[in-house]
């Protein structure tokens, strides 16, 4: 029986009461697709260019604070100041080897950073029309949790998949509170491309995020928990399904997401 990592408390084993007909393995949502002619955005900490397990990243950005207190995206030489993202980027490598991989940095050292840094990444990343944009982080502050519903609305209706990571702890954070997203927690069955459906949300999906070999910064790796390494999993899948079949709109990925998952599987 699987224990979930989402929102600090474990629950009961999750079944699905509902059959679907249409409930199908994953090689039958995306076939035999590689991420191929898929633009995925990493908003974190940066990327490590080149780690072998994350490869060519494809364009890198920095959101820095303006004089007046502003904040802006500009280009930058790709670089990771805390391992997170280039964590994130290897999971979505592991998955869609043949995606293009995309970094807009809103972390600092430490993961420390602000809502607005966050707020201007992800606008930035938006606008610029990426498929998916994986999203491993949140925040608390409720003075930008309108501001984030109104920009996770934006990416919905302009076909842009949003992933983001559940909160660890019993915390409301967001933007993965919001329906327009697709929110992931984490499991510990073991089973790497095992994912699961959860019919009491808020978290809907839940992917490996324990013990998860990623890359590091300096060519090495390490082994990391929580549900930041389980959200970009299922980011993967996500451009695997969009290879497959472009232009499907995030509600069409949602629902494929929901098909191919294993409890939904099982009981159809």
């Amino acid at each position: 029986m699987p224990t979930w990592n989402a929102l600090g408390r474990d629950q009961s084993e999750l079944t699905v009461t509902t059959h679907w007909p249409g409930a199908m393995p994953p090689n039958a949502a995306w076939g035999t697709a590689t991420g191929r002619g898929v633009r995925v955005c990493v908003v974190d900490s940066g990327i490590a260019d080149g780690h072998p397990l994350v490869g060519p990243v494809q364009s890198s950005s920095v959101v820095e604070e303006l004089p007046d207190r502003g904040h802006a995206v500009v280009a930058a030489p790709p670089g990771d100041l805390s391992g997170h993202g280039t964590a994130c980027a290897s999971v979505i490598r592991s998955v869609a080897p043949d995606c293009e991989i995309h970094s807009v940095q809103v972390l600092r050292h430490g993961l420390a950073g602000s809502g607005e840094a966050l707020l201007t990444g992800l606008r930035w990343a938006i606008a610029g029309g990426f498929d998916v944009i994986n999203i491993s982080l949140s925040t608390t502050r409720q003075k930008f949790a309108e501001t984030l519903r109104v920009l996770a609305d934006e990416a919905y209706f302009s076909r842009t998949v949003l992933v983001a990571s559940a909160h660890n702890h019993p915390v409301e954070s967001f933007p993965w509170r919001f329906s327009s997203v697709i929110s992931v927690g984490s499991h510990d069955t073991g089973e790497p491309d095992q994912f699961f459906y959860n019919p009491a949300p808020p978290v809907e999906f839940f992917a490996h995020g324990v013990n998860v070999e990623v890359a590091w910064p300096g060519g090495g790796t390490t082994r990391c928990t929580g549900n930041s390494f389980a959200t970009p999993r299922i980011a993967g899948y996500c451009a695997l399904i969009l290879s497959a079949h472009p232009g499907l709109t995030p509600f069409q990925v949602k629902s494929l997401l929901y098909l191919t998952a294993a409890n939904v599987r099982g009981a159809a």
